[in-house]
């Protein structure tokens, strides 16, 4: 004889899954959400630290005596593996050299003008790229997602058979969810090209790590960067023996003579003051989708050859378009614009995707006040805790615990959830907030005191 479980307890379970799929589409609205916001991860730099030099060019001499200043001022420390040189392009026209311990900004010539300050840039990144956690866990959760945005999006079609039919009708807002569904499902169709792309471009980008990483396990003893040497050009032999500083001025005078046209966004020293120290300087093709070309040089400034980004095998050239695809680095501020929006109405998808689901088990009785209230906490208390973490950085500092403070507080949404649980309370509350903290956060991008 078979006992059947009480009703509680299956009414409990069931809450517990809905909890979790709810918890899925939390991240996945949060990651939507960031990487709509990332799209402008230059603008918001020079928004958040206004006063660091800007130019539209700097002399290869400038950019050798900003490596020298910076190489000196680590004497006595341990030796940074990679020194990172930002060059002025149009969408940020400034110069930065960054190394393993500190980031810093300079002038025209050379100098070092500032410390880099962007902290909350590098948070809003981060939080889209590896959910604020470290290491090849993150990044692989964001890559499920990914597979999940795929998954859900090819399915939404496939179990709508008039999707395409119906691409512009709209019912008005009703009681029983229709008019939402039909936003949901429209959205989904004027989305859907965008959409698939960024769910297979950041699905490549996340599993692509765990991939690389197992592979690396099995047949490289754990020697992550042999995995991706074929793609992107091998690190060279180490050789730890003390050397000068590298010759960045000859790479660069390289450069501009023989490939004039060419736009340098980066300069990348590997192994620097050794003896196998390399030079790497990242050029950006015209009407290419590849995020761009490496052409190295070894330590004395001479040109060695290019990694094939932009020339080489065909996996090659795909592998090295997947970035610009995803974040939209490529076209200027057009592009950036269309990202922006499409990326908007990505988000709108994710939050109205639980908001029809909710619905339906109400239809049916499933009376899920919580789980309500929750998802109201998702959908507007995101955007009101990242508008926070960037008033509390404004007011506060570079300084501020942003990955703790983010977290803290979206943690604390959800007792406040579990208790306000009154239809629409919780959401009216986070919305009027919402306005509030984006008004002052305009306030504060404009430098209006």
């Amino acid at each position: 004889m078979t006992v059947a479980p009480e009703s509680s307890t299956v009414k409990r379970a069931l809450s517990a899954h809905a909890a979790i799929g709810l918890l899925a589409g939390a991240l996945l609205y949060i990651v939507s959400l960031t990487g709509t916001l990332a799209v402008f991860y230059e603008e918001w730099q020079r928004i958040e630290q206004r006063n660091a030099p800007e130019m539209t060019a700097i002399d290869p001499q400038a950019v050798q005596r900003g490596v020298a200043a910076v190489l000196a001022s680590e004497a006595g420390k341990p030796k940074t593996t990679h020194l990172y040189v930002h060059l002025p392009v149009d969408t940020l026209p400034r110069a930065t050299i960054t190394t393993d311990t500190q980031a810093v900004h300079l002038d025209a010539q050379g100098a070092v003008a500032a410390k880099e300050e962007i902290a909350w840039s590098d948070f809003l990144v981060e939080l889209h790229y590896i959910l604020n956690i470290p290491g090849v866990i993150g990044i692989t959760i964001v890559g499920a997602l990914g597979v999940m945005m795929l998954a859900l999006t090819l399915s939404g079609v496939i179990a709508h058979p008039r999707i395409f039919r119906d691409a512009f009708r709209l019912r008005a807002r009703d009681s029983n969810g229709l008019g939402l569904a039909d936003w949901h499902n429209r959205l989904s169709v004027w989305t859907l090209p965008f959409t698939v792309a960024i769910a297979l471009t950041g699905a490549l980008i996340g599993l692509g790590s765990i991939t690389a990483y197992g592979v690396a396990q099995l047949s490289y003893r754990g020697n992550v960067e042999a995995v991706y040497a074929p793609i992107f050009g091998a690190e060279g032999k180490p050789d730890k023996k003390a050397a000068p500083a590298p010759d960045v001025a000859t790479a660069l005078d390289y450069m501009k003579a023989h490939y004039p046209g060419l736009r340098l966004t980066y300069v990348t020293l590997h192994d620097p003051m050794t003896a196998g120290q390399h030079i790497q300087i990242l050029g950006t093709p015209e009407r290419r989708l590849v995020f761009g070309e490496y052409y190295n040089f070894d330590g004395l400034g001479r040109f060695v050859g290019t990694a094939g980004l932009s020339d080489g095998a065909l996996g090659q050239q795909a592998s090295a378009s997947t970035y610009n695809l995803h974040f939209g680095n490529f076209g200027g501020l057009p592009v950036k614009l269309v990202y922006f929006l499409l990326g908007l109405a990505l988000t709108g998808i994710c939050a109205t995707g639980s908001y029809i689901w909710l619905g339906k088990r109400e239809r049916r009785g499933i009376q899920e006040p919580r789980l309500r209230a929750l998802w109201d906490a998702v959908v507007w208390g995101s955007p009101l805790i990242l508008a926070a973490t960037f008033i509390l950085r404004k007011l506060l500092g570079n300084g501020v615990p942003l990955v703790a403070t983010y977290w803290l507080a979206t943690a604390a949404l959800i007792p406040i959830a579990l208790l306000v649980t009154t239809r629409g309370k919780l959401e009216k509350l986070l919305r009027r907030s919402l306005v509030v903290a984006l008004l002052l956060g305009t306030a504060l991008a404009l430098g209006v005191s």
